[in-house]
Parts: C-alpha cells; structure tokens; sequence
C-alpha cells in the first residue's frame, strides 16, 4: 500500500545557507544504511528526503532508518498525484489500515500545501477529505470512530508539494540530531564498561565521526576482554558507520607503573599515559578531539583535580558529554543504544588491573611529574604506539 517513505529533521532546516551540505550529508547516510535499495530512490526535496519504495517490507527497513542521526520521524506514505479523488482515496486507505488492526477510535485530518497553486487550501482540504472519511467509516466500521481535533489517536497528514501528494498516519521516531560526518572527527577512549560506549554514541549525534581507542593488556588481560571492546566498537559502527579502533599494546607500561611509581597515584599516572597516547595517535591521524567517557565524581580518577591532571597533557580539546550525568541516566542511555548487556559482561580491562586501596582523589602535578622520572617514558610511549593494531569494525548485524 505505501509507496514512500517520508523522512522529518529537526535542526537541519535551521541551518541557513548551509542547508543544503547537511542535507547532502544525511541522504548519503541514509543510503549507506539502505545499501538495499537503490541510490535513485533515496532523495530529497524542499525541506524532505524520501525513499521510494518497491515491495521492501516496512519493518525490515525503520530499524535501519531508526539508526541514522539527523532523521526525526519516518512515516509511510502514499504518494499520489495533486488530485482531490486520489487524495481522498489515499486518505481513506490510511484509516482503514489502522481500523482494520482496531487501533484509533479517533481521528484528525491535517493539511500542508507548500504548492499554493493548488486550488484548496490546507483548512479547506482537510475538511473536505474527512468529509468524505467520515460518512465511509460508518458505514464499513459502525461504532468504531469519531472525530477529536484535539487529542486524536490518529492524526492523518496531508502534503501538498510541487511534485505531488504525500498522505500518511504515522510517524516513527528517528534519533535526532546531526548527520554523523558534518562534525569533523574525534578519537573516543574506549573501555569495555558502561559509559564509554554511550559518549561515544552521544557524540555520533551531534554529527562527529568516530575513532575509537582501547588499551589492553594482553596476557594481564584476556582476549575475551579485547573481543568485547570490539563488539561495543561495532554497535557504535551500527550507529555510525564503520568505525576505526585503535588497539594499543598497555602491558609494559602498567608493568613499569606497578613496579615503580607510588600505589596511589597510579590510576592517575595511568590516565595520563592513556592521554598521552591518545594525543599521539589522534594527531597523527588527524583527529580534532579526544572524548572519554568520564563522569564527574563518579570515582576517584573523575574529580576535577584528577581530570585536570590529564587534561594538562592534551593537546587537543577532551570532550566529556557525560560530565554531568549520574549513573542511572548513563544506564538507561546504554539500554536504549544496544551497548548495555555487552558491557556489563565480567571480562576485566586494563583499568581494573593494579588498582590501589586508598588512590588520591585531589593529586598536584608536583607529585605526579616527580613520579613520572622514574619512568622510561619516551620508549614505553614508543613501544606502544609501535605495537598498537588498527582495525576497522564494521556495523554489528
């Protein structure tokens, strides 16, 4: 019955006269989620994209389309010519889609006419075409509907556009947000916990295109652990599009942290390492941001003092989109996204090897540098980077 998919954004039309570079952005994500569906059947109008439909069954398509950043509502259509019959017949194939499943009891008609040069206007088609919804409603469904302008089960929309006459019922939520690529790029530090993942993810809604960068500790740590970080990597690709995940080989520096460098600053030391590291890879790659999944107060290397011990080390912005959250809200962020199951499994990272009884939670950089001489810096930074593996993951089926 539907011939079209109609497809709503939000902020896109407030960008003025880069409009159009955002839009561009969003149809070519679309089609990298549709690889299906031919490219020709996905595109857009004035202030709409669609993909024509042919035969694709709805419910395998809106979970890709519920995937892409920047879309705010899908709704199937029938698109028919800027002709009142037609529309009226549209209209009416509509609600008897939905009585027929005994949904609505209630009903609203609404009408757009961008094209003024049709001959109704929008409050003069509306009424014209539940004119004729009405009486044929009670008729084949006696007792089932009434009319509610103001708080319908099912709201019917009309478009009226130069190219013709879109009709649908409803409107599915799409994610929100930016088209994932006009925000330039940013390299997440990425664990195998909670909230890393869901950063990540909240940056891919704001438009960023995403790296991922993972310390592990190989054999401290077990394969299962690095096989994890890979499948959250390959959620936020399902999100995103394929993601970049930078494995880098930690073991000798925890090795030399453990055994010399004070008990209770070593969460931190091992912060700045990462970050260090982060740096390195991000710029050489050309990343313009490192993002972390951090909380502030959540633990003792998330208070101020202690992010501020790592930020000193970067050279580029650290973005935190978690900074303000508490954990019940990052929880319910990672069940919604698909991350949450997979990161709560028992398989130890990095970070909780080593971890002191008693770390300090407001450190100074004195100490903290003064610890750090009695590292090898340059080559454990070296080694790192010389071992580190860079995969590609692609979108989780």
């Amino acid at each position: 019955m539907y011939t079209h998919l109609l497809i709503s954004y939000g902020e896109l039309a407030l960008k003025g006269l880069n409009r159009p570079r955002f839009e561009a952005q969003l149809i070519a994500n679309i089609r990298q989620a549709l690889p299906g569906i031919p490219p020709e059947r996905i595109y857009r109008t004035r202030g709409r994209c669609f993909v024509r439909l042919e035969g694709e069954p709805i419910d395998e398509v809106l979970p890709a389309l519920g995937r892409v950043f920047g879309l705010v509502a899908i709704s199937p259509t029938i698109a028919v010519a800027k002709d009142l019959a037609q529309i009226q017949e549209a209209a009416w194939q509509v609600l008897k889609e939905r009585l027929e499943r005994g949904i609505p009891t209630t009903f609203k008609l609404e009408s757009r006419r961008a094209d003024k040069s049709f001959p109704l206007t929008s409050p003069k088609l509306s009424q014209t075409v539940a004119a004729e919804l009405v009486p044929r409603a009670a008729l084949e469904y006696p007792g089932l509907l009434s009319v509610d302008v103001h708080k319908p089960e099912l709201l019917i929309q009309i478009e009226i556009r130069d190219e013709g006459a879109y009709v649908y019922g409803e409107r599915y939520p799409g994610p929100g947000g930016l088209p994932v690529g006009m925000s330039g790029k940013t390299l997440l530090m990425l664990s195998g916990g909670i909230d890393s993942p869901v950063a990540g993810w909240m940056m891919q809604k704001r438009g960023v295109e995403l790296g991922g960068i993972h310390f592990h500790s190989f054999p401290l740590t077990s394969e299962r652990a690095k096989q994890k970080v890979i499948d959250l990597a390959r959620i936020l690709a399902s999100w995103g599009g394929p993601l970049p995940l930078y494995m880098v080989h930690f073991t000798e520096i925890q090795k030399a942290l453990h055994a010399k460098t004070p008990e209770n600053l070593r969460v931190i030391l091992m912060r700045r390492m990462m970050m260090r590291l982060a740096n390195i890879i991000a710029l050489r790659d050309n990343y313009q941001a490192i993002v972390t999944g951090e909380s502030l107060g959540q633990v003792a290397s998330q208070t101020l003092d202690s992010l501020q011990a790592a930020n000193c080390l970067s050279q580029l912005p650290v973005l935190r989109p978690l900074i303000g959250m508490d954990k019940t809200e990052i929880i319910q962020r990672s069940e919604k996204i698909g991350t949450y199951e997979l990161s709560i499994q028992p398989y130890e990272d990095c970070c909780t090897l080593f971890v002191p009884k008693h770390p300090v939670t407001r450190p100074t950089l004195g100490p903290l540098e003064k610890a750090e001489e009695a590292l090898p810096m340059e080559d454990l930074l070296h080694d790192a980077i010389e071992k580190t593996q860079r995969l590609v993951t692609e979108p989780r089926q």
